[in-house]
């Protein structure tokens, strides 16, 4: 088996340098074929392009994650651009202090820890691991719109969720997201629970 030289740098960029993985050929480990795909930590890494402008950035995005588990929803929201949009959608600052306040409104203890970050020009990418307990009412469709009207479970949840910002002159202008919505209300016991799925061997 051939490994692809490119994958092979791409894959070393993303790992920390505590715990880079060094491929081996079959022909350095007789009788053991390299395996797709290698393990990767999942411990939390930051790679920061070595510019002002990036490190910045990252610096925004980080602080404006920490506003929120503070309860800081007024000052949070300061970090974005007054005309900011959210998923495509211009929704300015008050659109996001109320996505922010119904979110804490519902899982008053939600808490979202970084685990990799990456920041190159414009653009901040967080993987975050969120948790909370499902203690209020939610009244907006923020996660898929599943927890709307939906009485107080008592139940935590942790799951992960990617968030892509795009920055300009030290303000956040474009947020996207990709989030378990299916996995918390699996979680809060709101959805059938599914059996465990891992990859075929190979």
């Amino acid at each position: 088996m051939r490994l692809d030289r490119r994958w092979l740098l791409s894959l070393s960029a993303w790992l920390p340098l505590s715990g880079v993985v060094h491929a081996q050929t079959p022909a350095q480990v007789a009788g053991s074929p390299p395996k797709f795909p290698p393990p990767v930590p999942d411990i939390p890494t930051s790679h920061i392009e070595a510019t002002a402008l990036a490190a910045r950035n990252a610096a925004t995005v980080r602080r404006q994650n920490a506003l929120v588990n503070q309860g800081k929803i007024d000052e949070s929201v300061q970090a974005f651009a007054p005309d900011t949009r959210n998923h495509g959608v211009a929704v300015g600052r008050a659109g996001l202090t109320r996505v922010l306040t119904d979110i804490l409104g519902t899982f008053p203890d939600y808490h979202s820890e970084e685990f990799d970050l990456m920041a190159a020009g414009d653009e901040v990418v967080m993987r975050q691991i969120n948790t909370g307990t499902h203690l209020g009412v939610s009244k907006i469709p923020f996660n898929g719109g599943l927890l709307v009207g939906v009485p107080p479970t008592g139940k935590k949840f942790k799951v992960q969720s990617i968030h892509w910002y795009t920055l300009k002159d030290d303000l956040i202008v474009e947020h996207r997201a990709s989030r378990d919505d299916i996995g918390m209300m699996q979680q809060l016991g709101l959805l059938p629970m599914t059996p465990r799925y891992d990859l075929p061997k190979v």
